[in-house]
């Protein structure tokens, strides 16, 4: 996973910053959900872009950093943040030191997903919060995901018309695993967290969905980017 991301590290931030709405989309969903975030590790964070967004226009802090590419960590630390290299299944998450664990865009990443979840509980401090931000497997992009990840390709005639003008690269897709919204909320449930809610955004096709920026509404049934929301009682 990491070697993968490692040579596409620069790919990453391209995709975003060519689909400048679908960014903000997102950026906007994960400001609204860590609001009064207090100290917060970000598992998986990638290059720090949405962190760096984060900080400069929103006000959020979130410069502590967990990520298994070296690639995407130095970029991440020239951005300001302080990274670990590790998986999230090999990380320490700390014992009652962190308000927040966030996964943003990483549950489908991380191949023991409810071992890491299990052990985000018992590593919060009571009354912490895990948010868990990803594209659901029954959502549009899921599912238009998971037919190029079997294609192995966009450039397939069942594709033709249907995915945007700037695919999500097809190297991170092939590495992914989506699940449903329902799937996670079962782990977080067996795990312990309580008072679960949900965030959404992306709420129209894939192929126009860089048309606007859009700003977060409740729920998870119609958005193709879903926040979820639990805590430490």
């Amino acid at each position: 996973m990491g070697k993968g991301f490692d040579e596409y590290a620069s790919a990453y931030d391209a995709w975003f910053l060519d689909n400048r709405n679908v960014l903000y989309s997102e950026v906007n969903l994960v400001a609204e959900v860590l609001k009064d975030c207090g100290r917060t590790l970000s598992v998986g964070c990638g290059s720090g872009l949405f962190e760096s967004i984060m900080k400069k226009e929103y006000g959020i802090t979130v410069d502590e950093g967990i990520e298994p590419s070296c690639g995407m960590a130095d970029i991440a630390r020239k951005r300001g943040m302080k990274v670990t290299i590790a998986t999230a299944e090999e990380a320490d998450f700390g014992d009652g030191v962190y308000d927040t664990l966030l996964f943003n865009g990483t549950p489908s990443y991380i191949t023991d997903l409810e071992g890491v979840i299990a052990k985000a509980y018992r590593s919060l401090k009571k009354g912490g919060r895990i948010i868990l931000i990803d594209v659901p497997k029954e959502s549009t992009y899921g599912t238009m995901y998971n037919l190029a990840k079997a294609l192995g390709t966009w450039e397939h005639p069942l594709l033709e018309g249907v995915y945007p003008p700037n695919p999500y690269p097809i190297e991170f897709v092939n590495v992914a695993n989506w699940r449903t919204t329902r799937e996670k909320t079962e782990y977080l449930q067996k795990a312990g967290f309580e008072d679960l809610s949900f965030a959404q955004t992306l709420t129209t096709h894939p192929l126009y969905s860089d048309l606007q920026e859009e700003q977060p509404q409740e729920g998870y049934d119609r958005g193709d980017y879903v926040a979820i929301t639990a805590y430490k009682r």
